[in-house]
C-alpha cells in the first residue's frame, strides 16, 4: 500500500507536467510559427523480486519472474515541426517558409539564432529587423526612394525605386535547416538555438535542395491543433483522477489496517 501510494504520485506529478505541456500548446494557438511540444513519459526502474528465465528447479526456469514497477517519470519534451497553415496578409516584409527551413537572426551578442516567424519590420536605417529589432541575417537593407520591394521564392529581394521601371537586387535571404531540428533549445521570442542535439546549421537556397519556398506577403501560422489538444487534455484529466483514486484507495486500506490492528 505504500508503495501503491509513491507509484501513484510519480503519476501525478507526470500528468501535471503534461497538462503544462497542453496549456503552453493552447497558449500559443495564435503565436505566429509556432511549434507544438509533446511530453514524453517513461517508466520507472522496476524491483526484480524474482528474475525472468532463473531456475525453478533443475530442469524448468521461470516464464516472466516478477517484476515490480515503481511509477512513471517524464523523460523530455519534444518539438512537433509540422508546417503550419499559411496565411495572407499582403504585408511585403510578412514572410512564410513552405516546407523545411528557419530564417536567421542576429542577436546583438553576435549569435546567431532561428526562427520560423517571418513578421519582419524596416527599422530607422532600412535594415529589415524581426519583431524585438534583431536583424535578419544576412543583413539587408532597403534603400532611400523605394517605390515596390518583392521576394522571389527563392529568396531573391529586389526593390524598385520611385521613377524607376526595373528592379534592382539587393540581396538575398538564406534559409538553414538542421538534421534534427526537434533538438534546437527554444529560447522564446519564436527563437531556437543550435545544440550539439540539432546538428550543424546547413545554409541552402529557398525552394532548391528540399528547402521550402518563401512565400511574401504570407505568415505560417501555429500548428497547434485545438480538437487534438482538448483531446489530450481529457485524457491528462482523466488519468489524473485514476492516480488520485490510487491515493484515495491506498490510505482507506491503510485507515482500514490502523482500525482494526
Amino acid at each position: 500500500m505504500m508503495n501503491a501510494l509513491w507509484v501513484a504520485k510519480t503519476g501525478l506529478n507526470a500528468q501535471d507536467h503534461g497538462l503544462s505541456v497542453i496549456s503552453n500548446n493552447l497558449a500559443n494557438v495564435a503565436t505566429t510559427g509556432f511549434k507544438k511540444d509533446r511530453a514524453v513519459f517513461e517508466d520507472l526502474v522496476y524491483q526484480i523480486q524474482r528474475q525472468p528465465g532463473a531456475l525453478s528447479s533443475q530442469d524448468s526456469r521461470l516464464p516472466s519472474g516478477l517484476q515490480v514497477g515503481t511509477g512513471v517519470k517524464v523523460a523530455g519534451t519534444q518539438k512537433i515541426f509540422t508546417t503550419g497553415g499559411l496565411q495572407e496578409t499582403s504585408q511585403p516584409l510578412d514572410l512564410a517558409i513552405n516546407g523545411r527551413g528557419f530564417f536567421q537572426i542576429s542577436m546583438p551578442d553576435g549569435s546567431i539564432s532561428y526562427t520560423r516567424d517571418g513578421t519582419f519590420h524596416m527599422d530607422a536605417e532600412g535594415q529589415i529587423v524581426n519583431a524585438s529589432g534583431f536583424l535578419l541575417e544576412p543583413a539587408i537593407t532597403i534603400p532611400d526612394q523605394t517605390n515596390t520591394m518583392t521576394i522571389s521564392r527563392d529568396g531573391i529581394v529586389s526593390t524598385t525605386l520611385f521613377g524607376e521601371t526595373e528592379p534592382t537586387e539587393i540581396g538575398q535571404i538564406d534559409v538553414v535547416d538542421f538534421i534534427n531540428p526537434a533538438g534546437l533549445q527554444a529560447v522564446g521570442g519564436n527563437l531556437f538555438l543550435e545544440t550539439a542535439s540539432s546538428g550543424a546549421p546547413q545554409v541552402g537556397v529557398a525552394s532548391e535542395d528540399g528547402y521550402g519556398s518563401m512565400e511574401q506577403g504570407f505568415l505560417e501560422n501555429s500548428n497547434v491543433n485545438v480538437v487534438e489538444e482538448m483531446v489530450q487534455m481529457i485524457t491528462v484529466q482523466r488519468a489524473y483522477e485514476m492516480n488520485s483514486k490510487v491515493v484515495s484507495s491506498a490510505d482507506q486500506m491503510l485507515q482500514y489496517l490502523a482500525q482494526n490492528t
